[in-house]
């Protein structure tokens, strides 16, 4: 979907961890080439999921690294004084990657960090961003997790993502893990760095595209931004991958 900016563009913020980093790497500058003007920032703890978030948030934990467009300022901060340092007009909520496929890690840190959320941010919409899934082969995924193949830990991390959506009175999801999917299913490759964070420039640039397309409701296509590694092609194909993600998870509405 398409969000209206202010004077300023489109201020969104991420209750997030390494996944969102990954995300949000190139989009400023994305959007940027596209005439756009998105700010974003990521609360940064690595691996970080929503129970350790809604800890920190009940105790005012400085334990966040604020990172402003895909660029860490190495400053430590609260979420409390993240949240209220600006008017936001999005706050994007996640699951940490390892206990994406289990709703009953979701619960009841989902509900407090998002009544938290509601209470420093009344103006901003509560937006949910789904990760991806590891790796086919990656020992995270069929060792620690147990899962045979990527689509079986993507299918369990799809439906809690959707229920997820639901406890939060039908929020909107950023499909990032339905694009890799997409991706996956068109053979593209590489798309994980460490077969869990996104590749560099690729993955990264996938996930900036997804991002750019549902908040402008634009194609990525219309962006001159090719980061240093891509080539024209590749592109190409992950601008079509990305639009495809938005509108098949539009259409589940």
């Amino acid at each position: 979907m398409a969000y209206a900016e202010g004077e300023k563009g489109l201020k969104i913020i991420s209750v997030g961890n390494s996944f969102a980093q990954d995300a949000q790497a190139y989009l400023h500058t994305l959007a940027e080439s596209a005439g756009e003007e998105i700010h974003s920032e990521n609360l940064m703890i690595g691996g970080c999921s929503l129970e350790r978030h809604a800890g920190c948030l009940k105790n005012n934990l400085d334990d966040y690294v604020l990172e402003v467009n895909g660029v860490s300022t190495e400053k430590h901060i609260t979420l409390r004084e993240a949240l209220t340092k600006d008017s936001w007009d999005v706050v994007t909520l996640q699951q940490a990657s390892h206990y994406s496929f289990d709703y009953g890690t979701y619960m009841p840190y989902l509900q407090e960090l998002s009544d938290g959320v509601r209470a420093l941010c009344p103006g901003a919409e509560q937006v949910i961003h789904q990760t991806w899934a590891y790796e086919d082969g990656s020992e995270r995924l069929t060792v620690e997790l147990g899962f045979s193949t990527s689509q079986v830990m993507f299918n369990g991390l799809e439906d809690a993502y959707n229920k997820a959506a639901r406890q939060l009175g039908g929020a909107q999801q950023i499909p990032s893990g339905l694009a890799f999917r997409l991706a996956q299913e068109a053979g593209f490759g590489p798309l994980h760095r460490d077969t869990f964070h996104a590749q560099i420039p690729q993955g990264r640039y996938l996930l900036s595209a997804v991002w750019f397309t549902f908040f402008t409701g634009k194609n990525a296509a219309d962006a001159s931004f090719l980061p240093e590694g891509m080539t024209r092609q590749e592109k190409e194909l992950l601008d079509r991958i990305a639009w495809e993600a938005v509108e098949r998870k539009k259409a589940e509405k």
